[in-house]
């Protein structure tokens, strides 16, 4: 009995084993989003076909999605957010983040997965990166040849701003 690499504190036997094991559907789209990177730790590839969409199941590698998981070396997964995909909802989508090394680098996996019910049963849609965020300044911006905001009588760029 060992802990479940989704995350949820959860025995695997009690939490996405079932659900990889074709024992039971998995109830919310979060859960079917466990479900799915478990069974990339534990290269369950046929699993990972079955639960995407019948719709996009042609488009998907089994030998590139078999590689990836057994070449990299599963940290962790954090989910962001989830939005709708309840037991009652019909979609849902879900942000998260899939920690991982290869080739001896940490690496990120950052996604928000779109999920479908077809029949009462979830299935990954499709997936994105989430856009860029764009900094926003609380103050303007010191020009180098301004003033320096401390006080000194100095440019900035003489001063503050080396």
């Amino acid at each position: 009995m060992s802990t479940c690499p989704c995350g949820a504190a959860l025995k695997y036997e009690n939490c996405c084993g079932p659900l990889i094991n074709a024992k039971q559907n998995a109830p919310t789209a979060e859960a079917l989003m466990r479900s799915r990177y478990t069974a990339y730790t534990k290269t369950a590839i046929d699993y990972l076909l079955a639960t995407t969409h019948p719709a996009k199941q042609d488009t998907y590698d089994a030998d590139s999605m078999r590689k990836w998981s057994e070449e990299a070396q599963w940290q962790g997964l954090e989910i962001i957010e989830t939005v709708a995909g309840g037991e009652n909802d019909d979609v849902g989508t879900v942000e998260f983040i899939a920690r991982y090394a290869e080739d001896g680098e940490n690496r990120e996996h950052h996604e928000i997965a779109d999920f479908k019910k077809v029949d009462g049963r979830w299935y990954f849609f499709e997936g994105q990166a989430p856009s860029p965020t764009t900094f926003v300044r609380a103050e303007p911006k010191i020009g180098r040849n301004a003033p320096c905001p401390c006080g000194s009588g100095k440019k900035y760029k003489k001063c503050c701003g080396r």
